[in-house]
């Protein structure tokens, strides 16, 4: 589905990442998709472009990613 290098946003609304809880407002990070982590359910890793209280990378499902405007 997303191809390594690919650009998109990404909601990161109520998800938690190495012990950082995202706040609702945090629904459009900006990120480069780094790969694929699993297929059975689909995850990606993605590298944000910037850093939330040292969190840089982050793996998401599909559905939280779209396509960068």
């Amino acid at each position: 589905m997303f191809q390594p290098g690919h650009v998109g946003r990404v909601n990161l609304a109520g998800l938690q990442a190495e012990g950082v809880m995202f706040q609702a407002a945090v629904t459009d990070a900006v990120g480069h998709i780094v790969k694929q982590t699993s297929e059975q359910p689909p995850k990606y890793l993605v590298k944000l472009l910037f850093s939330f209280r040292g969190v840089n990378e982050v793996e998401v499902p599909p559905e939280r990613i779209h396509g960068d405007k």
